[in-house]
């Protein structure tokens, strides 16, 4: 009754309930903002009313239950074993339960405007991330719609109408071909089909939300009340063995070599399809004549003690028999054809981290609350509220599952992909009461529903990135109908959505969101953990049941699940978000969020200018600090653009790197030439490629100031050791603004700061950082009691493309 608590606050219990479920939308806040655009119904924004059960608790419920659980949960279990199968929900549910503390942390950190995830991330990792796992996180979202497409097109033709698939195999062999292509055909038509919808109005989207969600919540409840059935009445559903291998009932009915007939004994159809003739004294496959049909019940009930048999796993490679264990056969020598045979073969191969990666996608969608932060009433309470009890009780629902289905079903029957055994049937609908049908189209309108949605919130996640501006070939991807509608991202979501339909195959498919939702993840747990370890003065979420240490360990545990589900795959998915990475940070436009890597960077270098001694280094660590002082003109530009070229030469990029400059006068009145003459020198820095630091001082007179440069600049043990300047020019003349005595004075500073001092005559005239030599000599001008300076600088020198072949 909690989650009801602020629905009841100012209605009547049962007025209110049903208010609420008639207006229900399981879309994100600009989705219901464009349809009132297209409805024309601009009027002054209301306060947001939603509460917790209908603003994040069911769309978290919707998004999390979906195609997985109806398709392939029984299968999983029946490969796995329930004690895998139970280690394998309880590994995702404990990742989604620790991404969902710490989204809660961030959420309730501030507002979350539409973006959702990629807004959380951006702002608190910085542009770089933000851009990097938001893409990420769209494409999962997009492949997702994917997944959704192709488990409606196969519940499509395998359970509602088997009989409307385009293309036919011409032979047994064909038949799981045929059937990629089908969904193929199908599944390229129902995209269209859905981009349609999507494209005219999400309004219609919207009106379908609680079908939708009524199809997931009367489906689970099928599912329980026929679990409850059959421990007084198991429903009577036979499955036929050959031996101990299990039969695909779909081309015969009677589980007998042979039937009585006409006070006589006739062969059934099953002699048929395993002997060249239906004669009796026919040649017929040898383990069909060395083994015996039996039937058994392929749903005996909670109550008849199969649980025992389906504890342990039971991996098989590609095309081998769904065998029972325990039922008695005579194998044969050679294994004669099997080709058209009426076997039950297993399509893949099975093994612990492939079922890993292909039921992830059923604990994703955690995110549906955080996404509509602005539509809640009371956002910083409803978001972890509603999350985590998603969580809580969608991981009940699969845990429980799991247990029940290995109770009630027949070993063979669970790993019967398809209900081959059942006649084509779907195996959790033979489970259900009142009837199969139930769950068939329960679960057609649930994955139906779920596509919509992705094709529906992919769109706008995508242009949320565009609009930020920080990858800047999605900027046309920003924009899209008058009313704000993401035509363009729409189109594009549409393309990479039938790439994921080409597959055709749900248990490809599959693993590859897998990675995308568990980086996208990982980065959350990751923002959440740096923010608490930086204790920043605006990280205070209100949600106040988190820990760095959780955030690590979720972390940790994204991390491993992606590897787990496919190595191959993870280091795609990572190879791509470091290719965004490094685009958006040598192209992107700049970013300035206040973001936590920032934040992490001045922790670090704060650390590491501590850890520097103070005091002269060791011969062998000491290199030219170089401390560069340059002149400016009475428009603040630099005279010798030659020394910042000649600086780039020396250090390439190595070392500490500190520009200097003095300003003659006040800093009161001198304060804005000040501010332009810094930005000259870092423009200036930026065209020779000069790494390093700019530092302006501003003084009543040159000879000072110069003097306060050399004996200031530089932090801790990151100081100077080394200044270059250039040589005075009319230093001989008594007006000249750098004077002989400045020079003189200024070379007198170095050497009391014992400081190595380089002077670059003629430096106009040394090359630019664009000019090669082929072929020269470096000139030393040997000076015994340098230190070796002389002998070091010619050898720098050569370090750079510059001088490199001299």
């Amino acid at each position: 009754m909690a989650l009801f608590e602020e629905e009841m606050d100012s209605n009547p219990m049962v007025s209110s309930l049903l208010n609420k479920l008639a207006n229900y939308t399981n879309l994100s806040q600009g989705v219901v903002e464009h349809e009132q655009h297209e409805e024309d119904k601009r009027r002054e924004v209301k306060s947001p009313r939603m509460g917790t059960f209908i603003g994040v608790y069911l769309p978290c419920l919707q998004n999390i239950l979906g195609v997985i659980l109806f398709l392939r949960l029984t299968w999983i279990v029946g490969a796995a074993g329930v004690l895998e199968s139970f280690l394998i929900v309880s590994m995702c549910c404990t990742c989604t339960m620790l991404t969902a503390i710490s989204m809660s942390a961030i959420a309730t950190n501030g507002v979350v405007p539409a973006g959702g995830s990629y807004y959380m991330i951006s702002r608190s990792l910085g542009p770089e991330f933000g851009g990097a796992v938001g893409l990420c996180f769209y494409l999962g979202t997009t492949f997702a719609g994917a997944m959704y497409i192709l488990g409606t097109i196969e519940i499509f033709l395998t359970y509602i109408s088997p009989s409307a698939a385009i293309i036919q195999a011409e032979t047994a062999e064909g038949e799981a071909a045929a059937m990629l292509h089908n969904m193929r055909v199908y599944g390229t038509c129902t995209l269209v089909l859905m981009a349609m919808v999507v494209f005219v109005g999400v309004k219609y989207v919207n009106k379908l939300a609680l079908v939708f969600l009524a199809c997931v919540v009367l489906s689970i409840l099928a599912i329980y009340a026929g679990v409850i059935k059959t421990a007084f009445d198991p429903p009577d559903i036979p499955v036929c063995l050959l031996g101990n291998r299990t039969l695909s009932r779909r081309g015969f009915d009677v589980c007998a070599k042979f039937h009585a007939a006409n006070n006589g004994t006739v062969p059934t159809a099953l002699w048929g399809l395993f002997c060249n003739t239906s004669m009796p004294n026919a040649t017929c496959d040898e383990y069909f004549a060395q083994n015996n049909l039996t039937e058994i019940q392929g749903i005996p009930g909670v109550a008849s003690g199969v649980l025992l048999d389906n504890l342990w796993s039971t991996y098989a490679d590609k095309g081998a028999f769904v065998e029972r264990k325990g039922s008695p056969s005579v194998s044969v020598s050679e294994e004669s054809r099997t080709g058209g045979l009426p076997y039950v073969l297993t399509d893949i191969m099975t093994y612990f981290t492939m079922l890993v990666g292909i039921y992830f996608p059923s604990v994703t969608g955690i995110m549906a609350g955080s996404n509509r932060s602005g539509d809640l009433r009371d956002a910083q309470k409803s978001i972890p509220t509603g999350t985590i009890l998603a969580i809580v009780t969608t991981s009940f629902i699969y845990l429980s599952c799991i247990v029940l289905f290995g109770a009630c079903i027949e070993g063979v029957v669970l790993r019967d992909k398809f209900g081959e055994a059942l006649q084509g049937k779907l195996v959790i609908g033979m489970l259900a009461w009142p009837s199969p049908w139930v769950i068939v189209i329960g679960s057609f309108f649930s994955t139906c529903g779920a596509g919509l949605q992705s094709l529906t919130g992919a769109p706008r996640l995508l242009q949320a990135i565009a609009r930020d501006g920080i990858i800047p070939f999605l900027q046309v991807f920003g924009h899209g109908k008058a009313n704000g509608e993401p035509t363009w991202a729409l189109l594009l979501t549409a393309l990479i959505c039938e790439t994921g339909i080409l597959i055709a195959s749900l248990d490809s498919v599959a693993p590859i969101l897998s990675m995308f939702f568990l980086m996208c993840y990982m980065f959350v747990n990751l923002a959440c953990a740096v923010q608490t370890l930086l204790r920043t003065p605006n990280w205070r979420p209100r949600f106040r049941y988190y820990h760095w240490a959780l955030s690590f360990l979720g972390m940790s545990l994204c991390l491993a699940l992606m590897f787990i589900c496919s190595w191959y795959y993870a280091l795609v998915a990572m190879l791509i978000a470091g290719c965004i990475y490094k685009y958006i940070e040598y192209r992107g436009a700049e970013k300035e969020w206040g973001d936590g890597i920032r934040g992490l960077s001045l922790n670090a270098a704060h650390y590491a200018l501590l850890r520097v001694e103070h005091g002269p280094p060791h011969t062998k660590n000491w290199r030219p600090q170089v401390l560069v002082m340059l002149s400016l003109d009475e428009e603040q530009r630099v005279k010798h653009p030659r020394l910042l070229s000649l600086t780039a030469q020396l250090k390439a990029g190595k070392g500490l790197t500190i520009v200097g400059s003095v300003l003659e006068g006040t800093y009161l009145d001198k304060h804005v030439e000040a501010q332009r003459a810094e930005e000259n020198i870092r423009s200036l820095m930026g065209v020779e490629k000069t790494k390093g630091f700019c530092q302006l001082v501003v003084s009543s007179n040159l000879r000072d100031g110069m003097s306060h440069l050399i004996q200031s600049a530089g932090l801790g043990g990151m100081k100077h050791n080394t200044v270059l300047m250039a040589w005075p020019e009319s230093w001989k003349q008594e007006d000249n603004t750098f004077s002989w005595k400045n020079f003189v004075e200024t070379v007198r500073d170095t050497t009391a700061a014992q400081q190595a001092l380089l002077v670059a005559k003629n430096v106009d005239l040394f090359p630019q950082n664009q000019e090669r030599f082929s072929d020269g000599d470096i000139d030393v001008w040997w000076v015994v009691h340098d230190g070796g300076l002389l002998m070091l600088l010619p050898f720098l020198l050569r370090q750079h493309k510059v001088g490199g072949a001299c």
